[in-house]
């Protein structure tokens, strides 16, 4: 144990170096380092991306196929689901105390009007729409498009098909090669994992290249922070709590789960960071395989605390600025509606942006607010993803005590 708590700081002491490299040559200000640096992060971000998408098709099935129908199974899928919901209830709380407390003031009109055209690039969804992008209809068009909702269903599906099978030769091969296959794929993400200081350094320099190009948040004032406190308040505060409660260390937790939540950071797609966060919880937690191999990527998908307190903050930001009175009944439907808006939200980069967008945009409300927001959201996306990943490490952490202990 002592061997693997000191290759878990050296680690960390690595990838904090790279972090400090990477602000050093990002804040050097050379056009070339920083069009490399950008070149490196994409590379990154793509790999990770790649191998996320077959890891939680093959992580969902490969569990599902091996409890199947077992007791297990419904009480590791219903303790997830309840620790997730519970944790996204409590974001969206927080974000809502916050905003009747510091009570962001509206916006100038005239400046409303000249960031209308931002949103005009962004065409706005209905509700059934984006459900029905979650059911496919084939079995490539969900990976090709990276929907990580369609994903889920199918690798579901796939996973309690394999387990209702007969016993028989055809499912015993079926069976070892999806694991066979699963195998091959964390191998994979081992390697990309040993390689993660280089992307650190080039995250870390991208972002300083842009903090340094200026980021003009005076506008926003109250607006943002609410969003900030609301992401931090949960992130150090109510999560930890959470952990505590259950009699878990969360500084033991957090350190072990660093590596993910720093890829969350710079990434900004929970998906992307998806094989982080399943090796650290495997490696570093020491949660069992089979609950991170299917809390994680579950949580990846539906288990968006930061996302859930921006959807209900922008949304009553937009709403006030929109002429609407907001009366304590509609803001307790709202913290429903965003929480339910940030479980079928995807993991990805701008994921809440775009459902906020949709959800004013169906409402009737001035979307020219959303064209004000753009030029920061970056700042936070950046935290409300490592929000997402943090708490998708707390899940993991609970569930796996739970059962462990049923």
């Amino acid at each position: 144990m002592k061997k693997a708590t000191s290759g878990n700081f050296g680690q960390f002491a690595i990838w904090t170096a790279a972090l400090v490299l990477g602000a050093v040559l990002g804040s050097l200000g050379a056009a070339k380092l920083d069009g490399f640096m950008n070149f490196v992060a994409s590379a990154y971000t793509r790999l990770f991306q790649f191998i996320a998408v077959p890891t939680i098709a093959l992580a969902v099935a490969t569990t599902l196929a091996s409890l199947g129908a077992r007791r297990s199974t419904g009480r590791l899928f219903l303790h997830t689901i309840a620790y997730t919901l519970l944790t996204t209830f409590a974001a969206a709380l927080v974000g809502l105390a916050l905003y009747v407390a510091i009570r962001p003031g509206n916006l100038p009109a005239d400046l409303i009007a000249q960031n209308a055209a931002a949103t005009d690039q962004y065409a706005p969804e209905t509700f059934y729409g984006h459900v029905l992008n979650v059911i496919p209809n084939n079995m490539v068009h969900p990976f090709l498009s990276g929907n990580v909702l369609s994903i889920l269903l199918v690798a579901a599906a796939a996973g309690f098909g394999m387990a209702s099978m007969k016993d028989s030769p055809e499912k015993d091969a079926l069976v070892k090669g999806v694991f066979g296959l699963q195998e091959l794929l964390f191998t994979m993400i081992r390697g990309l994992v040993k390689a993660l200081p280089l992307g650190i350094v080039a995250f870390s320099a991208q972002l300083a290249a842009q903090v340094k190009a200026g980021l003009d948040i005076g506008s926003l004032g109250k607006y943002l922070a609410v969003v900030l406190c609301g992401n931090l308040v949960q992130f150090f505060v109510v999560l930890p709590l959470f952990l505590a409660v259950r009699g878990i260390n969360p500084l033991r937790v957090l350190k072990a789960m660093s590596p993910a939540v720093m890829m969350a950071l710079f990434t900004k797609s929970s998906a992307a960071t998806l094989p982080v966060t399943v090796s650290s919880a495997e490696n570093n937690l020491k949660a069992k395989p089979e609950v991170a191999r299917f809390v994680c990527p579950i949580c990846c998908t539906i288990n968006m605390n930061g996302c859930a307190a921006f959807i209900l903050v922008t949304s009553l930001f937009v709403m006030q600025n929109g002429g609407v009175a907001l009366t304590l009944p509609t803001m307790l439907l709202w913290v429903v509606i965003a929480c339910i808006s940030a479980i079928g939200n995807a993991g990805v980069p701008m994921g809440c942006y775009f459902l906020t967008l949709s959800l004013m945009a169906g409402q009737g409300m001035p979307i020219g607010i959303l064209g004000v927001i753009l030029p920061v959201y970056a700042v936070i996306d950046m935290i409300e993803t490592a929000e997402n990943v943090w708490s998708d490490s707390c899940v993991c952490s609970m569930v796996d005590k739970d059962l462990a202990t049923a």
